[in-house]
Order: structure tokens, then C-alpha cells, then sequence
């Protein structure tokens, strides 16, 4: 059975041979093979499948559904090849009962003054399909079904979940508040339980992750299977994740890696990104890096195409193990008395706090939400009091447009203009766009180039990287790549992800810039971690904050397998505190050594810690000194760690892993005491007892008769030395003999009489009463 139509065309029934079907798989084949070579190429035009994110824009919906749509037809007539050469063979519709019963259709048809050229349920009740046999109805009347009955049922069945899906997302997309999102997943439920396909994905994706709904692994995963069976992309990347993860399932590499590469020939994104990490670390595959290349780069395509002028959202990563030792600091979150003393600051017209809440709420981040609304408020203030800053982010808005700012290239000038002319550097850089692309101005690369430059040489990143893309391109200027090199690497300091974008495509084409692979796919990888799937790490901080460990654990998980290397720590940290209840007692600590692992691999020196503890303590392996011994020199040498200093020293103390050497023992920890102050303290207590146990050694090494033996009395005092002792000895028996004799005339006493016992009163108790 083909798949429904989402994008309008649902009139037609699941099991339909109509003329109108068959021209939708025309026109769809024809769209498939745009698009999947495109997929596999480097353009691709499917968006993220990640149900992770929840706000996604409705056009990336579109492109989404039709992507996914237009790969399950391809796999469904590839099936029912029988059912395929049944309507090539047979391209006309013939009428089932009415007054023409096997009659072919005739289009177009005249009803009620109206010309149809396809099948129409108008002038029934029932809602059934019909066609006419003769052009003129009235005339003639002609007329039979399109459909039978059951494919009439069916076809209004999937209309009624479609509708009650449509009602639900439209609750989903246009709420912010908790309980009436639940309410909508109610809507989907109930869509879910009619087969409807989007609504199961993001069902099955709210179990899983406890999303709204009950966390229920187990009924996410029959949910999985079912899509799965039905060709869902989605279905088949989260059961590979069910799979690799071993949750609700036993954990099966091979699977996973199947069900991952069938959700990426689907073109599910997420599945791309998890296979590019899998080849590039060499995790269940052959470590290669083209292959990983291959990857990344498709999914750092549609990352790239889909940032905004105003940069998109900001990533938050947050270590939950930096964030319990001290919360807030690490984090960078605000808090929200913190939040409410800007608001106020912007009320009683501080500029500075209103231009500071416009971006905030503009990007998101750091504990606030995006909010475009209440960001052109902010920089509307700013602006009216002479903020060069907030016009050219007015500008932005204004240039970008969204739902709260109507797009206008002509406003949008109007504020570039007015910054620039105040010299701040992102009105310039906008100036510069508006030259170079022609918006509300007639296109001029000189004045482009002019503005750029001003923009670059205040440090502003847009200005740095559109003046990289004109000597890139040669736009107004004479292409060079070296230049290009320069300013490319100029924005990425700054952390614009298109400036790492356009780093990774020239070494991994070796343009201006001898090739790398491994570079390529570094910066390649930066990008894709950047897509709206990141959204879900504030999601699981939340849910981790919140109390709910399962959920979060669970959302750090799916994570980890795309590569974010602070979600591989958060999961272990979360693992290794055994906060999570899903997980069994025992698979605990070595689910949280494998991601102590990946972490440590990608540079975290606190994982790299993790293992030496692990294997030092033997948690979720065997007791290892040696390969303790081995991870902590890493983290000393590769990152410098203080505290792996420490373990060494310690380790070097009492022999563990490596021959006992007090030397060496205290030269790792004077190097601790170097690295970190905080270490000094404990390097001093534990320099402290080794200086003890030194000195026990050396006491315990050395032999006091043979000292005595090599010492010469007539060097060391004269020759009568024996003399001076037999002095010295009779002079103490001397003192000693005085110091007893005073000590009895101090107390004379008469022979044979003990001194007297004063006469004590009884005790209260035994006295008689008064």
C-alpha cells in the first residue's frame, strides 16, 4: 500500500488504481529522483527527521514530509511492482456501480455548471468518490463510483486522523504552556491509534523520551517496529538507537548499524550525523574518515542552509558534573532574579540592559527563551534613544522577517543606514548585504566590499565572513583563496558556524589550503552539532533538573550517538551517580565506562579521569592498575590535569601499576601543586607523609653497629676522650644524688608515726535531720 499523501492530496484512497493516483506517482518519481540524488550528492533537500526538536518551521515540515513520503512511495512500488504495471497498463478509470458500471470515466466531466477533472465526492453525503461517463452529467446521467466502499472507508478513516493530527500540531505549534501541549499529544494519540504515520513518530518519540507523556520505553519501541515495517525513516533511526543503547531491547551493535543506514538512504538526518561520528571514531565499523566525510558533510548542508541572518538559536551545553559541583556558574545560566533585575533596568530606561534582553531574547540561550516579540520591544527602546546597536539588530529583524516583524528590505535599510552611518559595525555589515544582494538597493560589490571591510576591521564576525565569501567567490574583487582562508578563520574565532562551514568545504576540497580529511571533518562535524536537534540538551537539563533522570538520561543518550561529547558525559555522569532506574544494577558502571571512553576520545579530561578511577576501582570492569596508571599520564600530559598529577604521584608512592619510586612520587605532586591551586593543600598533606615515610625508610635501610663501627672516638674527640666521659658520667651521678637527698629533708617526719588523717564530715545523706 502507498502511503497517503500528506500535502493535499488526500482524497485519494490507501489502495487507490485512479487515473489521479497514478499521475501523483508520476509526478512524485519524478521528484524522487531530484531529490535522492541530491540527498546523496551534496545538496540534499530534506530537512531534519530529528523529532527531537519541537518548533520546527512549517516549511521545513513540508520539505520533510514530502522527502519521507516520496522514499516510501519509491520503496512501495518497488513492492508491488504487480499493483505499478496495473496502472501503467491501465491509465483510464472505469466506474464501479451507479448507471455506468464498467464504463471508462470521462474527464473533465459538467456537474452543476462546474468542470472536474478528477474524481469528486460533491452533491454526497456519504462523502464517496465519483466520476461521470459522458462529458455533460445533467445531460446524460452517466455516472459511477471511483472507489469501492472499503477504499472509500479507508480513504475517509486516514481523513479523519490527518484532521484530528492537523488539530493536534496546530495545539502543539501555536502553545507554549505545558498543559495545553499535553492536550495535544492527546490529539496525536488518538490519531496514532488510527495508523496516521506523522502522529506514531511523534508519539513514539514523547514515550521515549517522557515528552508530555508517560515515559514507556517498551510501547515506544512496538511503535518503532510498526513504522519501522512501514519504511518511517524515523522509525528505523530510533530503533537502531534502541538497539545500540540496549534499551528495552538487548543491545545489539550489528542492528543498530543496519537500522541506521536504512533511516539515512531514507534521508533521515540523524541517522546521517550517527553514522559520520560511528566512521569517524571507528565505533561498530572500520574507522574511515571519507566515510565520515560523506556523512557530515551532506547533514552540515541543510545545517547551513538553514541559518538566518540573526544566527539562529545558541547552543547551550552544560555539564551536569560542573553544574552540581557549582550551580549556575558553570552553566552560564542566568538566574531569574538576575533576569528580573535587567527587566527593570530596561523599564527605567538603562540602554545598555534593553539592547543586552533584545539579544537574549532574540537568540535564546542562557535560560531564556526565544522570543522575537519581546526582542523588538527591547531594541525598539534602545533604538528610539539613540542606540546605534539596537537599530542595526532592528535592521536584522526587519532584513530576516518572522511572524512578530514583517519583512521590509526598505526598513531594514533605513536602520543599517543609521547605525553605519554611526559607525557600529553591524549596521555596516547589514549595509553590506543590502549592496551585495541587491535588498531596497541596486546591487553594487564595491560599496558591498567597502562596508564589509569596515564591519571586518572592528572584529564584527558577518563582516569577516561575507568579506571571506566575496574573495572566495571573486564577487567584486579578485578571487583569492588565501584571503578568504584569513577571514574564514577570523569568523570562526568568533563562532560563526557558516565561517566553520566554509573552512571544512575548502579542506575537504583543498581549495587555497592543502586537503584534510581529518580537519574537514572536525569543522564539518562543529556544523552539524549545531542543527536544531542541539535544542534537545536544554530539554534533557531541564528534565534532569526537573527530577526526571530516566527521561533525561535517555535524551543524553540519543545524543551521545550523534557525537556531542557533553552529552556522552552528562549520560555517564547521570549513569555513574545510578540516578537512572531504567538502566539494571548491573549494566550500570559499564554503560557509563563506554561513555567515559567516547568523551575521553574527543578530549574531555575529566572522562579521561573517569577511566583511570574506573579501572583503578574496578567499576564496571576488571581491577586495572596498569591501564589507570596509562589514562592518568594521558590526562596529565595531554591536558595538563592537576588531579591526574595527584594519582600518579600517589600511584608512584605505593607501587600501584608502576615500580615504587618516592622520587618520582614527589615530582608529580610539586607538578600538581604547580598546576592548580586548589590541589596545593592536599600536595602539602601528602608531601607531609611522605616525608614521614621517607625518613622510616632511611632509618629502616641503615644498620646503627655498622655507624658505630666506622666512627673513630680519638678524631672525632682527642685522645683522652674516655676520660671526658668517666667526668661527664660521675658529674650526672653527682646531681642525680644532691636532687634525691633535698627532695627527703623537705618533709621531716617522726620515726614510726604516719601523719595524721583530717577528720572529714559525712557525706549529706548521712547527716541526721535538723
Amino acid at each position: 500500500t502507498s502511503l497517503l499523501d500528506e500535502e493535499g492530496n488526500q482524497d485519494e484512497s490507501l489502495d487507490s488504481k485512479t487515473l489521479s493516483a497514478e499521475d501523483q506517482v508520476k509526478d512524485r518519481s519524478t521528484g524522487t529522483r531530484v531529490v535522492a540524488g541530491q540527498i546523496f550528492l551534496e545538496s540534499g533537500k530534506s530537512d531534519s527527521q530529528s523529532d527531537d526538536a519541537e518548533n520546527f518551521h512549517s516549511q521545513e515540515e513540508e520539505k520533510e514530509n514530502s522527502l519521507e513520503e516520496l522514499n516510501s512511495l519509491e520503496m512501495s512500488n518497488l513492492l508491488n511492482k504487480d499493483l505499478e504495471e496495473a496502472e501503467i497498463q491501465s491509465p483510464v478509470l472505469t466506474a464501479i456501480g451507479g448507471t455506468a458500471d464498467g464504463e471508462p470515466c470521462h474527464f473533465p466531466f459538467l456537474f452543476m455548471e462546474k468542470e472536474y477533472a478528477e474524481c469528486t465526492a460533491d452533491g454526497r453525503e456519504d462523502g464517496r468518490l465519483w466520476c461521470a461517463t459522458t462529458y455533460d452529467y445533467k445531460k446524460d446521467q452517466k455516472w459511477g463510483f471511483c472507489e469501492t466502499e472499503e477504499q472509500s472507508n479507508k480513504r475517509r478513516q486516514m481523513q479523519e486522523a490527518e484532521d484530528v493530527y492537523q488539530t493536534g500540531m496546530k495545539i502543539l505549534n501555536e502553545s507554549s504552556k505545558k498543559a495545553q501541549k499535553k492536550e495535544a499529544y492527546q490529539y496525536l494519540l488518538k490519531a496514532a491509534d488510527m495508523n496516521h504515520t506523522k502522529a506514531m513518530e511523534k508519539v513514539s518519540y514523547a514515550l521515549l523520551f517522557g515528552d508530555y507523556l508517560k515515559q514507556n520505553i517498551q510501547s515506544s519501541k512496538e511503535l518503532f517496529e510498526k513504522l519501522t515495517e512501514e519504511g518511517s525513516p524515523k522509525g528505523q533511526m530510533a530503533l537502531g538507537f534502541l538497539y545500540a543503547s540496549g534499551l528495552g531491547v538487548n543491545s545489539s551493535q550489528a542492528k543498530a548499524l543496519v537500522y541506521y543506514t536504512f533511516g539515512a538512504l531514507g534521508g533521515n538526518l540523524i541517522a546521517h550525523m550517527i553514522l559520520g561520528y560511528r566512521y569517524w571514531a571507528g565505533i561498530g565499523v572500520l574507522q574511515s574518515c571519507e566515510s565520515a566525510l560523506t556523512h557530515y558533510r551532506l547533514v552540515a548542508n541543510h545545517v547551513a542552509s538553514d541559518i538566518s541572518l540573526t544566527g539562529g538559536t545558541v547552543v547551550q551545553r552544560i555539564r551536569l558534573a560542573d553544574e552540581v559541583e557549582n550551580p549556575g556558574m558553570a552553566s552560564g545560566m542566568l538566574e531569574e532574579d538576575l533576569i528580573q533585575y535587567y527587566q527593570f533596568l530596561a523599564e527605567k530606561g538603562d540602554v545598555q540592559a534593553q539592547v543586552g534582553l533584545g539579544q537574549l531574547h532574540l537568540h535564546g540561550g542562557r535560560g531564556v527563551e526565544q522570543n522575537h516579540q519581546r526582542a523588538f520591544e527591547y531594541f525598539n527602546q534602545a533604538a528610539n534613544a539613540g542606540n546605534s546597536h539596537a537599530m542595526a539588530f532592528l535592521g536584522k529583524m526587519y532584513s530576516e522577517g518572522s511572524d512578530v516583524v514583517p519583512q521590509s528590505n526598505e526598513t531594514a535599510l533605513q536602520y543599517f543606514k543609521k547605525a553605519a552611518d554611526m559607525g557600529n559595525p553591524v549596521g555596516q555589515s547589514g549595509l553590506g548585504m543590502a549592496y551585495l544582494y541587491g535588498r531596497g538597493v541596486p546591487v553594487n560589490y564595491e560599496l558591498a566590499l567597502k562596508y564589509f571591510q569596515k564591519a571586518a576591521e572592528q572584529g564584527w564576525v558577518d563582516g569577516q565572513l561575507q568579506l571571506g565569501s566575496m574573495y572566495y567567490n571573486g564577487i567584486g574583487v579578485k578571487r583569492d583563496y588565501k584571503q578568504a582562508l584569513k577571514y574564514f578563520n577570523l569568523a570562526s574565532q568568533g563562532g560563526h558556524i557558516l565561517a566553520f562551514y566554509n573552512l571544512a568545504q575548502m579542506h575537504a576540497t583543498g581549495t587555497g589550503v592543502m586537503r584534510s580529511c581529518h580537519t574537514a571533518v572536525e569543522l564539518f562535524k562543529n556544523v552539524c552539532e549545531r542543527g536544531r536537534w542541539s535544542e534537545r540538551l536544554m530539554t534533557a537539563y531541564n528534565s534532569y533538573k526537573d527530577g526526571d533522570s530516566n527521561s533525561a538520561v535517555v535524551q543524553y543518550l540519543l545524543l551521545a550517538e550523534q557525537g556531542y561529547e557533553v552529552a556522552q558525559s552528562n549520560a555517564a555522569f547521570i549513569l555513574d551517580q545510578k540516578e537512572a532506574s531504567i538502566v539494571g544494577e548491573n549494566e550500570t558502571y559499564p554503560r557509563a565506562l563506554l561513555h567515559w571512553n567516547r568523551a575521553a576520545s574527543q578530549g574531555y579530561t575529566v572522562a579521561r579521569i573517569k577511566l583511570g578511577d574506573y579501572h583503578f576501582y574496578g567499576f564496571g570492569t576488571d581491577v586495572d592498575y596498569e591501564t589507570a596508571f596509562i589514562h592518568y599520564r594521558l590526562a596529565s600530559e595531554q591536558q595538563h590535569s592537576a588531579q591526574a598529577m595527584f594519582n600518579l604521584g600517589y600511584m608512584h608512592e605505593k607501587g600501584l601499576g608502576i615500580k615504587q619510586d618516592i622520587h618520582l612520587a614527589k615530582r608529580f605532586y610539586d607538578m600538581a601543586a604547580e598546576a592548580s591551586p586548589d590541589a596545593q593543600v592536599p600536595v602539602f598533606l601528602a608531601l607531609c607523609k611522605l616525608g614521614v615515610i621517607y625518613s622510616l625508610q632511611y632509618v629502616r635501610e641503615i644498620n646503627i653497629r655498622e655507624v658505630f663501627s666506622h666512627i673513630d672516638m680519638d678524631q672525632l674527640l682527642g685522645p683522652e676522650w674516655d676520660l671526658y666521659l668517666m667526668t661527664i658520667i660521675a658529674l650526672l651521678l653527682g646531681t642525680i644524688i644532691a636532687y634525691r637527698q633535698r627532695q627527703h629533708q623537705a618533709i621531716p617526719r617522726p620515726a614510726g608515726l604516719r601523719p595524721a588523717v583530717p577528720q572529714q564530715e559525712p557525706p549529706p545523706e548521712h547527716q541526721p535531720p535538723q
